[in-house]
């Protein structure tokens, strides 16, 4: 093997993680996103528990 391919095997390795650890963030902050927004949501109106007559 030679000087260059093994660092061009290098930055292709190098490139390969970054593009993972990008995705990997992209969907940790989406994921963040929806929990932020269902927290903000407004509870939906509790039914009350009255015998029917």
């Amino acid at each position: 093997m030679t000087r260059q391919t093994a660092d061009d095997e290098k930055q292709a390795r190098l490139a390969a993680a970054l593009r993972e650890n990008l995705k990997r963030r992209k969907a940790q902050a989406r994921a963040r996103r929806v929990e932020e927004a269902q927290a903000h949501e407004p509870a939906p109106p509790a039914q009350a528990d009255t015998p029917r007559t």
